[in-house]
C-alpha cells in the first residue's frame, strides 16, 4: 500500500513538472511570438508638406523620404502634397479636428500660435534634450525665433528663407548701371527703377497676392518696426513707421511708375524676370535654384535695399509633430525630423531649392563650400540673417494676416491711402486678438 502510494506520489510530480514545462514552454512561446511580431512590425507615418516655389520639388521631398526608410527599414513615411502652405494648414487644422491629424507636416513657422490654441502639436524639449547639451545651437537664431514661445521649442526649421533682391545683370549694363552694385538704399532702389522701366519692360516688380504682409515686413524692418510682439497678442500696423514703408512702396508704383500697380501675383514675379519683363524683383531665395536653372542672363542676387537699416523677416516652413498621435509615432516622426535636417542633407536640400540651410554646420560641408565657391550668390540670404526677424506671427494668424494683406492690396490698387488702409487693419486685428489678452 505504502509502495503504491509512493508511486503515485512520483508519477503526480512527473506530470506535474511535464505540465509545470509545457507551461512554461508555452509562455516562452507567447513572448517569442510577440517579440518575433514587434521586430516585424513597421511605424507609418503620414508627413504633409507644401510647396510654394518654383520648381520640382515633389520628386525631391519623396526622394528623402524613401532615403529615411532605407535607413530605417522599420518606418515607412508616407509624404502627402498638400499645396500652397494655405492649403496645407486648412488640411490640417481638417485633420486635427477630425481626430486625424498628420503625424508630421512642414507648415510655415507662423503658424505656431494657431495649432497651440488648438492644442495639436507637443513641446519637443524632451526630444531635443535627448540630442544632448547645444543641439540647438547649430541653428540660425533668427530662424528659431518663430519655433519658440513661453521657453518651449515647438518645431524645427526645415525649409527657410528671407526676402531677397534679384537683379538682371545684363538690363543694368545697358542702363548704364554698375551689374555688380546692386541698388543699397531706398533712394537708390527707385532710381536704378526709373532708369530700368522702359521698352516695356519693369525696373521693379514685387509680389502681394498671397504674401502682402510678408513683402510689407520688409519695408518695415528697414525702418526699424516689426508688425508684432513676440507675444503674438499685439500688433503694430499703424505706427508712423509702417505707413512711411507702404507709402514708398505704393509711390514706387502709382507715382514713380516703376512697376505695375495693384495685387502682382506671387507666381507672376519670378517668370516675368525669368522672361526680361523685370529687371528686379523681390522674392523668396527658395526661388534661387529655379531662377538659377531657367534664367538666360546673368543675375545677381543683393540684401534688400535698406532706410535705417537691413531687415527682412524670415520665412518658410517648420517640422511640426503631432499631439494626437501615439508615443510610438512621436518618436519615429522626431528621427525623421532629424534625419531631414542634419547638417549634410541640410546643405544637398539648400543646393536643391536655394532655400538657406537651417544649420551653421551646413555651411562647413565640403558640398556646400564647393557650391557656394562657385555660385556665391546663395550666401547672400544666409549672410542677410544678421539684419533678419521673426516673420509675422500671432494668435488667429491666418485671419491676421488676411486682414492686413486686404488692407495692402487696397493700398496698392488706390483705393484707400496707406494711413487710411493700415488703420483699419490695426482696429480689426485688434478686435481679432481681443480675446487674447483678456
Amino acid at each position: 500500500m505504502k509502495r503504491l502510494s509512493l508511486m503515485m506520489f512520483i508519477l503526480l510530480l512527473v506530470v506535474t513538472g511535464c505540465g509545470s514545462n509545457a507551461a512554461v514552454n508555452s509562455s516562452t512561446g507567447t513572448a517569442n511570438d510577440a517579440a518575433a511580431a514587434t521586430a516585424g512590425k513597421k511605424t507609418e507615418l503620414t508627413f504633409y508638406y507644401p510647396i510654394s516655389v518654383g520648381g520640382p520639388l515633389t520628386e525631391t521631398i519623396e526622394g528623402m523620404a524613401k532615403a529615411f526608410t532605407d535607413k530605417y527599414p522599420d518606418i515607412i513615411v508616407k509624404p502627402v502634397y498638400t499645396g500652397s502652405y494655405s492649403d496645407t494648414a486648412v488640411k490640417t487644422q481638417a485633420g486635427v479636428q477630425a481626430q486625424t491629424p498628420p503625424d508630421v507636416a512642414v507648415l510655415q513657422s507662423t503658424e505656431l500660435f494657431s495649432l497651440l490654441d488648438m492644442d495639436a502639436i507637443i513641446p519637443l524639449d524632451d526630444l531635443i534634450a535627448q540630442e544632448g547639451a547645444g543641439y540647438l545651437d547649430d541653428f540660425y537664431p533668427a530662424f528659431l525665433a518663430n519655433s519658440q514661445t513661453g521657453g518651449k521649442t515647438y518645431s524645427i526649421p526645415f525649409q527657410r528663407s528671407t526676402i531677397v533682391l534679384y537683379y538682371n545683370k545684363e538690363l543694368f549694363a545697358k542702363a548704364g548701371l554698375d551689374p555688380e552694385q546692386p541698388p543699397k538704399t531706398w533712394d537708390e532702389m527707385r532710381e536704378y527703377a526709373q532708369k530700368l522701366t522702359k521698352d516695356g519692360t519693369w525696373g521693379l516688380e514685387i509680389p502681394v497676392t498671397g504674401f502682402a504682409y510678408w513683402m510689407l515686413q520688409t519695408f518695415s524692418l528697414q525702418n526699424g518696426q516689426n508688425l508684432m510682439t513676440e507675444d503674438g497678442k499685439q500688433v503694430m500696423f499703424n505706427t508712423p513707421e509702417v505707413q512711411e514703408g507702404l507709402q514708398y512702396w505704393a509711390d514706387l508704383a502709382m507715382k514713380d511708375k516703376v512697376m505695375p500697380e495693384g495685387a502682382t501675383d506671387w507666381g507672376t514675379v519670378p517668370s516675368d524676370f525669368l522672361e526680361g519683363k523685370t529687371a528686379m524683383m523681390y522674392h523668396t531665395t527658395g526661388n534661387l535654384s529655379n531662377v538659377k536653372s531657367n534664367a538666360q542672363f546673368d543675375f545677381g542676387v543683393a540684401f534688400l535695399p535698406m532706410k535705417k537699416s537691413y531687415g527682412s523677416p524670415t520665412g518658410g516652413g517648420n517640422f511640426y509633430i503631432f499631439k494626437d498621435i501615439s508615443k510610438e509615432k512621436q518618436e519615429a516622426a522626431w528621427k525623421f525630423v532629424q534625419f531631414m535636417t542634419e547638417s549634410e542633407r541640410a546643405a544637398q536640400w539648400s543646393i536643391d531649392t536655394g532655400y538657406v540651410a537651417v544649420r551653421k554646420s551646413s555651411y562647413e560641408t565640403e558640398v556646400m563650400k564647393s557650391y557656394t565657391a562657385e555660385f556665391p550668390q546663395a550666401l547672400v540670404a544666409r549672410d542677410q540673417l544678421e539684419h533678419a526677424d521673426a516673420e509675422l506671427s500671432t494668435h488667429n494668424n491666418g485671419k491676421i494676416m488676411k486682414i492686413l494683406s486686404d488692407q495692402v492690396q487696397a493700398v496698392l490698387s488706390g483705393m484707400i491711402s496707406p494711413a487710411e488702409g493700415l488703420d483699419h487693419a490695426q482696429k480689426e486685428a485688434e478686435k481679432t486678438l481681443a480675446p487674447f489678452n483678456k
